[in-house]
């Protein structure tokens, strides 16, 4: 079973979100919008046909969104199948959180790693 796809985003606390997206922008290029962070487009390397995406996003220093350890970061994998992964995850005892969404863009689920970093798994919806 394939596990990770690929990087589906990487995520930044940050203690003013709308002025460093500013200094991203000014020095990189890079024009975030502040609520919905930027999206780097790609194609599939073994399907050029198929077109994915990579979000780039700042949060506030405060957010709950990266659960409760300390990283100032959080990365988003792309899995193929959520549900097949989680069932062999839980069998090899890693912590995973119970809590799910279901978006129009996919599904989330998330897990920690043994030094309490919090990632985001996400099945697109289609892939």
């Amino acid at each position: 079973m394939q596990r990770v796809t690929g990087l589906g985003g990487i995520f930044i606390k940050a203690e003013n979100p709308s002025e460093l997206y500013q200094w991203y922008e000014k020095h990189l290029g890079i024009k975030g919008d502040p609520h919905a962070g930027v999206n780097f487009q790609w194609r599939d390397a073994n399907d050029p046909g198929k077109t994915g995406m990579t979000v780039w996003a700042l949060f506030p220093k405060n957010t709950k969104y990266f659960g409760s350890g300390s990283s100032n970061c959080m990365l988003n994998y792309r899995v193929a199948d959520l549900d097949a992964l989680l069932k062999v995850l839980r069998e090899e005892g890693v912590a995973i959180d119970e809590h799910r969404e279901d978006h129009e863009y996919g599904r989330f689920a998330w897990i920690t790693d043994p030094e309490g970093n919090r990632i985001e798994l996400w099945e697109p919806k289609g892939d």
